[in-house]
């Protein structure tokens, strides 16, 4: 068992927090993409618990009511993550709050009060959505373009990218539109470490540099 609430009379929380650490090596659940630091450990093992549960939807959407609600209340998102205020001030905080969410959510934010990491927890909700997106075979894209794309170009740009060799196979391309007018026209196309700049600022600088190696 990974959480305090069902085994906190059977066992002490070191011990529980040294499960959740060591879960993801220790077990046969198969983790998407490899995260590193402090929020990445947890979201690991939240995953990974979540996942033995069949509970991974839940937990996600779980997760994403507790980032709305922190983007909403400043007050809330300083009581959790503030060092100001006390572990145990925070223990009470998490079991007043979330009290709508699964047993699964709710006994992992009782482990990171009890932890003394609450303070980690807009960092741990966002490694867990990278584990999702991951889990989901999604590939997150930003498109650049001087005006908002409209539903059709999107679409088409997704089928491109599909069928190109810079994406795996049965992925799904989720596209990111940002408008940025400098670039003139044409498009920027942003997705792991990968840049393709297919926009008219661009072939102007470069026909500028020509221009000026010219002279």
């Amino acid at each position: 068992m990974f959480f305090a609430r069902t085994v906190a009379r059977a066992a002490p929380v070191a011990q529980l927090a040294r499960t959740y650490a060591t879960a993801p090596a220790s077990q046969s659940v198969k983790i998407p993409v490899a995260l590193h630091g402090i929020e990445g450990r947890y979201a690991t093992a939240l995953y990974s618990a979540a996942h033995k549960k069949n509970a991974l939807e839940n937990v996600e959407r779980d997760l994403a009511a507790v980032s709305a609600a922190l983007q909403k209340d400043a007050q809330l998102k300083f009581n959790l993550e503030s060092p100001m205020v006390n572990k145990h001030q925070k223990k009470a905080l998490v079991d007043k709050t979330f009290k709508n969410v699964s047993e699964t959510t709710r006994n992992f934010f009782n482990l990171l009060a009890e932890n003394g990491r609450l303070d980690q927890t807009s960092k741990v909700l966002s490694a867990f959505q990278q584990l999702m997106s991951a889990y989901r075979r999604e590939v997150s894209v930003t498109v650049i373009s001087a005006k908002e794309l409209d539903s059709a170009t999107s679409n088409r740009l997704q089928r491109i990218l599909l069928k190109s060799n810079l994406i795996e196979k049965d992925s799904k391309v989720i596209v990111n539109n940002k408008v940025d007018a400098g670039i003139l026209g044409g498009l920027i196309i942003d997705f792991g470490d990968k840049t393709i700049d297919l926009s008219v600022s661009s072939k102007i600088n470069k026909l500028n540099r020509l221009l000026t190696e010219a002279i």
